[in-house]
């Protein structure tokens, strides 16, 4: 299962999210991809499991990490644009759409940051469902 290739925008937090859900497909799926790639018993002869499972590893990692930057580069874009709204707004106090814009910043940015716990949760439920059916055909080599 490939992950989709979504380019994360940064300016908008519902562009952001609606970006975030499609990237998060893969994660998503993963019951019914299980499901559809480790054969059962007896069906065990014609799938190769471990190879399957090994492309799924390999597909999640992918996503988990890719996910986890484009998170990342819009928290310090969100960031930068904090800081330069307060530089802004620190030159003019009685500027109240400044203002504004710096609060609506603000609490994209704390939206974003809490991304980053909702991308934990996501990637620890995946990766347990991947070790509950995958312990048998595939044992990377480094730890989850």
């Amino acid at each position: 299962m490939a992950a989709p290739s979504e380019e994360l925008t940064c300016q908008d937090f519902s562009e952001f999210q609606d970006a975030l859900r499609v990237m998060r497909q893969i994660d998503d799926r993963i019951v019914h991809e299980l499901n559809t790639i480790i054969p059962t018993a007896s069906f065990a002869g014609k799938i190769d499991a471990s190879q399957t499972c090994k492309q799924l590893y390999d597909s999640l990692k992918q996503a988990h990490a890719s996910r986890e930057k484009a998170i990342k580069t819009c928290i310090n874009q969100s960031s930068s644009r904090v800081n330069k709204l307060r530089e802004e707004r620190n030159k003019d106090m009685d500027n109240l759409a400044l203002l504004k814009r710096l609060r609506k910043e603000q609490t994209n940015l704390k939206l974003m940051q809490s991304e980053l716990n909702v991308e934990e949760v996501v990637n620890d439920r995946s990766w347990k469902v991947f070790k509950e059916r995958c312990r048998n055909h595939y044992k990377p080599s480094t730890s989850l």
